[in-house]
């Protein structure tokens, strides 16, 4: 007589991701119709900057436009890391588990690099300099955020896909954040070659080190 074993079938449930990208096309469209003008500018980032020069006051960064569209971007950001480090054998893209603890150190590694930069733009004097850069960072990154939710659903959905789209939306971003820093440079170059020692130590200390470490830090616990 032949034994016979069952084995259960685990089912990786999407549904929560689902209801986040839901969620996150929500928000945009609320954000759109309460702020429609705005809106339209931020839409037009990709080939004009009037956005940029109409919300450059460093109190857009605590605004309802920033903030709801800070908090879509942090979502689309946390599926394609997820979904990156799974194409590349690391982890399960439908882990919600890792998900929920991306999302977390996400938020705490960006919130806690602001305060740092407020702290030490105060004690170098540069504090416009760094609200203008956070806000043009935040802005071009939420940008990119925006951009690749659509391609996070794909990518999320549908396993028959290369390995080199994440490594051209990363190699995209990349360019970009350099491209911020160049444009950041140019606006306020008198301010930056007037206290270059402090932008050379503000740059090396918050906008270099903190990511060369986490990079060491990944691949040496993936050695």
């Amino acid at each position: 007589m032949i034994e016979t074993i069952l084995h259960p079938r685990i089912i990786e449930s999407k549904d929560w991701a689902t209801v986040l990208f839901v969620l996150s096309f929500a928000i945009i469209a609320i954000t759109k119709s309460i702020f429609e003008n705005r809106f339209g500018d931020f839409a037009n980032l990709i080939y004009s900057n009037k956005y940029i020069k109409v919300y450059k006051d460093s109190t857009n960064l605590k605004s309802g436009f920033t903030l709801s569209l800070f908090f879509v971007q942090m979502i689309s950001l946390t599926f394609f890391i997820q979904i990156s480090l799974s194409y590349f054998g690391y982890a399960s893209k439908t882990d919600w588990l890792l998900y929920i603890q991306i999302f977390t150190f996400l938020i705490f590694f960006i919130l806690s690099k602001y305060l740092i930069e407020k702290i030490i733009a105060t004690s170098f004097n540069i504090e416009e300099f760094t609200e203008q850069f956070n806000l043009q960072k935040v802005t071009y990154r939420t940008y990119i955020g925006l951009l690749i939710l659509p391609f996070n659903i794909i990518l999320f959905y549908y396993d028959s896909f290369s390995r080199n789209i994440p490594l051209f939306i990363i190699a995209i971003a990349l360019i970009t954040n350099a491209l911020t820093y160049l444009i950041s440079i140019k606006n306020y170059q008198k301010l930056i070659f007037g206290k270059l020692f402090y932008f050379i130590l503000y740059l090396c200390t918050l906008e270099i080190a903190p990511y060369y470490f986490m990079y060491y830090w990944f691949i040496k616990g993936n050695a």
